[in-house]
């Protein structure tokens, strides 16, 4: 088992293609087969597998041809009595977590298969094939693997990945602000509002630093900006950043002088 790291169960991995109508079934089967493949030790299977996986990507993209079909089907049940085969005949001399992880996954039980083959692959690149199978568009991927690898649950960070991937066009320094909050479990819809606001600000370079600052909750820069918010007549955002409202940020940034 790949040192260090926590199994996921095959209900977990499920919701990857719940959360997503335009899951590519035909993109997990190629991408995980081929991770999974090379690890199987014996050559013939190992080629056994590789050729049933390929069947299977190419009914996948085209489940309209009954020969595909019935191609695919019958090279799925040779690798499947195979394995059984060896089993078999060899017991618990030959291990055969690889194969029946790809069988798994040509059986169309996505979530078995990932469960499995986390006993030989990280878990990483497990998830990054699925999250390329849901087909997010404005999405970041990176972000969602991210989260995923620290524990976070799939909505999580699925949420977080299409609201990092929706403002890719934020400025930067705004954008690992919100990736911090987003690995942090803090980016709710608030937030991401608030954030918006400062972007649409147009806050000058000093400007941008002052709003990190607060938005990094620096109790002395608070106060007084707040004080100067009320010098101004704009008690209301006065009070709303002494609470930690991020809304008043591009407000109380805005009046420092460009």
């Amino acid at each position: 088992m790949t040192q260090n790291q926590r199994r996921h169960p095959a209900s977990w991995w499920a919701q990857f293609e719940e959360a997503s109508e335009r899951f590519d079934a035909a993109y997990l089967t190629e991408g995980l087969g081929d991770l999974i493949n090379p690890k199987i030790a014996a050559p013939l299977l190992r080629r056994e597998a590789e050729i049933a996986t390929d069947l299977a990507v190419r009914h996948l993209n085209k489940p309209q041809s009954d020969e595909l079909a019935q191609r695919a089907g019958e090279s799925v049940d040779r690798l499947l009595a195979t394995v059984e085969r060896l089993e078999e005949r060899s017991g618990e001399l030959l291990s055969l977590v690889e194969a029946h992880a790809i069988c798994h996954l040509l059986a169309g039980r996505f979530g078995e298969a990932a469960h499995a083959a986390e006993e030989f692959l990280k878990t990483q690149q497990i998830l990054r094939v699925f999250v390329g199978a849901m087909r997010m568009e404005r999405f970041d991927a990176d972000l969602a693997v991210k989260m995923l690898a620290a524990g976070h649950e799939p909505s999580a960070a699925m949420h977080s990945g299409m609201v990092v991937g929706k403002y890719s066009w934020w400025p930067s320094w705004l954008v690992k602000i919100v990736t911090e909050r987003a690995l942090a479990g803090q980016l709710d819809e608030e937030t991401v509002g608030a954030l918006d606001k400062c972007a649409y600000a147009e806050l000058s370079p000093a400007q941008s630093r002052i709003a990190r600052r607060l938005l990094a909750g620096e109790d002395a820069l608070i106060d007084v900006s707040a004080v100067r918010l009320e010098g101004m007549g704009e008690k209301d955002a006065a009070e709303k950043l002494r609470r930690g409202d991020l809304t008043a940020v591009a407000l109380a940034a805005r009046l420092i002088p460009v």
